[in-house]
């Protein structure tokens, strides 16, 4: 589905319009011209000439021609992703189905079934924007099993999704979000777990510029200016490598590339430190020239020449060679310390390493007539279709569950014999039971880490062996969904709740017969139905359960009048639970019409009841956007607070555009965190500056002296994002005062 192009306005004669996709065209034809096979020009051809009729009529956001677009999206698929010809054809129709009157009868007539299939594929997955969560997630099921039918469905997206992202710029602030937060939230972490780390790190770095926008130019900035020292580092450092592989024949080339935008923010959020205190801004790749019998010896060897010049950190050895990951990445990773006392991250791969590296899936993928080679890849692929086709949870959970199970970083663990078993991170003891067979989770009572007994919460490392001990009295609890991370886990306790469930109900069930034949009433549908909603159960068979466990005792059965052998509720009825909570909705009259922006604190605000989320407690001059809350209605986030992505992403539809209007009679609570020496009166310097000079209201302040150092928790009232930013840098400005930093995720009381 096409978003928007980030391209000026322009006015092109039709002439010179023709030129430009006529240009485009054949600049993708030099791409795939060492792949084409006789008769690949002609489809290609037909293909284009397809499209480009189609969305004759269509404009982009920058009023260039439509087609420009599939173009793209089939030039990334071949040079960024490496696929073949007939996913060139496939991205030149993806959107032709959806947007166009070409229909799936009119490809396959000229392409066949494979082409129709994958178009559908995409086709459904452009379906997914814009519905309500649970329907997206039913969607985004389909688009899994499709997923593990044909990989280039997917594979394409990423590269529609990776061309949308780039050309964001002119697109409304509210679907700028929401296209960012299901990127970050779903796009990204797939294409990670494709391989493609080049465009797994785009997207990333690209939802960062609209999510956290002065964040994202900051680091930008800092890594420009600093640019210069950064390549004589590097250059230094690369120096004496150089030479000992020269010297040790070996056939390679060595250069640094800078860390992600994203990565770098990600270390200085995990870290607590400033742009300067990141230390690996940069990573040093070397890539091997070297037979493929001849690449894990020749790995090692470079890792020992690395290790010669420069002392290595041993816990942050990664030795991707011996165990590839899920994904197929194979590689040697170190950190060792370079000159001038600062670490630095080297990564060791051969050519065929760095393709998968660059390529993943499709680098493994094999497509000549259909086949392909078994792979890890397939592993996963029938992983994830054993856990769809047994999945019955809440589509909000399941898109978590998949997020947390499937899009990961993995571990490797062992069994007893020590067959290898590959987990998301976090996975626990029970997970690996599970992972075994359904049957020894279930009956799960704890296990043996590396030869000693643990829990079954445990939560394993990379590396261990496990031992399952099970018995054949033990029963799946509700507290096991607590701490199983993996899907099939999760997917097949659920079962086993439901189905002690239906046992315990069918006890229920005898009970409640018995009742209601006392009163002359059968246990039909409507009785059934009636009890439920008086009971305000959910449903019958929580009904049924309740009343085995004791949990509703009947007595309000006398209450019921009989007619027939139907019952009737007293009047009035009691409230029925609804699946839906009324207070999930705003009334229509009070939220602003559609594209229009709800300003809080300005004239329409007392017309719209509002709260701030505790998660992120805005404040005025905060991206912000209004989201409807079930029971609160509508509660306000900063667009960075840590729930964002996963609101926007899979709650689209209840997002609102929101912004602040000037205020200066109102103060908001926020909060600080206070770092520096510990020293005779710091505490007085502080709120003197505070409560003295700057006349900001202390709600709450506590500090904590521990080995020279103080760290200092501040709660306070200040109107808006000016004022705290200005209490930051005159805080910093005080003598011994090493870092002081907003509140980001902690609920602050008030």
């Amino acid at each position: 589905m096409e978003a928007v192009a980030a391209l000026p306005k322009y006015n092109l004669s039709g002439e010179e319009e023709k030129k430009l996709i006529l240009r485009e065209y054949r600049s993708l034809l030099r791409l795939v011209k060492t792949r084409l096979k006789p008769g690949d020009k002609k489809l290609l051809r037909i293909a284009f000439e397809m499209a480009a009729d189609a969305h004759a009529t269509m404009r982009r956001k920058s009023s260039e021609p439509y087609i420009l677009h599939p173009i793209a999206v089939a030039k990334i698929c071949v040079e960024e992703i490496g696929l073949g010809i007939r996913s060139t054809i496939c991205a030149l129709l993806h959107d032709t189905v959806e947007d166009t009157d070409v229909t799936l009868d009119d490809i396959k007539r000229e392409f066949g079934e494979e082409i129709t299939r994958i178009v559908d594929g995409l086709t459904k997955i452009d379906n997914i924007i814009d519905v309500n969560a649970s329907k997206q997630a039913e969607n985004f099921k389909k688009i899994l099993l499709t997923l593990t039918d044909d990989p280039r469905v997917i594979l394409i997206k990423l590269a529609d999704r990776l061309h949308n992202m780039r050309t964001l710029d002119v697109m409304k602030r509210e679907k700028q979000l929401k296209i960012a937060s299901e990127t970050i939230f779903i796009y990204s972490p797939l294409a990670h777990r494709m391989g493609l780390y080049n465009i797994k790190t785009e997207l990333e770095d690209l939802s960062m510029k609209y999510m956290e926008p002065e964040t994202y130019r900051d680091i930008a900035k800092k890594l420009s200016e600093t640019k210069k020292d950064r390549t004589r580092y590097i250059n230094d450092f690369i120096r004496p490598i150089k030479e000992k592989i020269e010297q040790a024949n070996i056939k390679g080339e060595i250069y640094g590339r800078p860390k992600s935008i994203h990565s770098i923010w990600n270390k200085m959020k995990k870290k607590g430190v400033g742009f300067e205190e990141v230390y690996d801004l940069f990573a040093i790749r070397v890539i091997l020239d070297a037979a493929p019998e001849k690449e894990k010896e020749e790995c090692w060897k470079i890792y020992s020449l690395v290790t010669d010049e420069y002392s290595p950190s041993p816990e942050r050895l990664r030795d991707w060679l011996s165990n590839p990951k899920a994904n197929g990445y194979e590689a040697l990773h170190t950190t060792v310390m370079g000159p001038q006392g600062k670490w630095v991250e080297v990564q060791i791969r051969s050519q065929r390493m760095n393709e998968i590296a660059e390529k993943g899936l499709a680098a493994h993928w094999k497509y000549k007539d259909g086949t392909h080679d078994e792979s890890r890849f397939d592993k996963w692929f029938h992983q994830i279709r054993e856990v769809i086709s047994h999945q019955e949870t809440d589509g909000v959970d399941f898109l978590h569950d998949f997020k947390t199970s499937f899009l990961a970083e993995e571990i490797y663990v062992y069994t007893p014999k020590g067959d290898v078993k590959m987990l998301p991170v976090g996975s626990t003891a029970l997970d690996f039971a599970f992972s075994i067979h359904s049957a020894i989770g279930i009956k799960t009572i704890g296990a043996k880490v590396n030869h000693k007994l643990v829990p079954i919460s445990h939560k394993l490392q990379s590396g261990d062996q496990v031992e399952i001990i099970t018995s054949n009295k033990q029963k799946a609890s509700e507290d096991w969904l607590g701490f199983v991370v993996t899907s099939k886990a999760k997917g097949r306790i659920r079962d086993a709740l439901r189905e002690e469930k239906r046992t315990i109900a069918d006890e229920g069930k005898y009970l409640l017969q018995r009742k209601l034949e006392g009163m002359g009433a059968s246990l039909s549908q409507h009785n059934l139905d009636e009890l439920t909603q008086w009971y305000k159960s959910g449903s019958s068979l929580d009904l049924l359960y309740l009343i085995a466990v004791k949990t509703i005792d009947l007595k309000d059965l006398r209450l019921f009048k009989v007619v027939g052998d139907k019952i009737e509720a007293p009047k009035p009825v009691k409230p029925a639970a609804s699946t839906q909570d009324k207070s999930d909705i705003v009334p229509h009259h009070l939220l602003p019409k559609k594209d229009t922006e709800l300003i809080i604190f300005g004239e329409r605000s007392d017309k719209v009841v509002y709260n701030l989320a505790n998660c992120c407690k805005p404040i005025p001059g905060d991206d912000v956007f209004g989201f409807v809350t079930t029971g609160k209605g509508l509660t306000i986030h900063r667009t960075n607070c840590p729930n964002a992505a996963k609101l926007l992403a899979s709650y689209g539809h209840r997002v609102v555009k929101t912004k602040w209007a000037k205020n200066k009679e109102i103060s908001f609570l926020t909060g600080i965190k206070i770092v520096g020496l510990d020293d005779v009166g710091v505490v007085s310097k502080i709120t003197n500056l505070i409560s003295g000079e700057l006349k900001i209201n202390i709600s709450a302040l506590t500090i904590e002296a521990k080995d020279g150092l103080f760290m200092g928790n501040i709660h306070l009232y200040v109107r808006d994002k000016e004022e705290l930013e200005r209490l930051v840098q005159a805080l910093l400005e005080l003598p011994g005062v090493e870092s002081v930093e907003r509140y980001d995720m902690e609920d602050i009381p008030g």
